[in-house]
């Protein structure tokens, strides 16, 4: 799937908005912008982890199924 992040990306780009947030001279429209931004990209976190989780969990069924 071209033009999708990695986890890694993800989380890099997570940590890049809480740094923008923290900063003082932020106005609320950004900071509401990026909050959307972070909220998305947690979310597409969480469905990648799950994605990873569900095949673990397939593959060690098999491994005892097969044992």
């Amino acid at each position: 799937m071209a033009g999708t992040k990695t986890l890694e990306q993800s989380l890099e780009e997570l940590d890049a908005i809480v740094e923008q947030m923290g900063r003082q001279d932020i106005t609320l429209e950004e900071a509401f912008k990026l909050y959307h931004q972070g909220i998305k990209l947690c979310k597409s976190c969480n469905d990648k982890i799950d994605k990873v989780e569900k095949k673990i969990e397939m593959i060690h069924e098999n491994e005892e199924s097969a044992g």
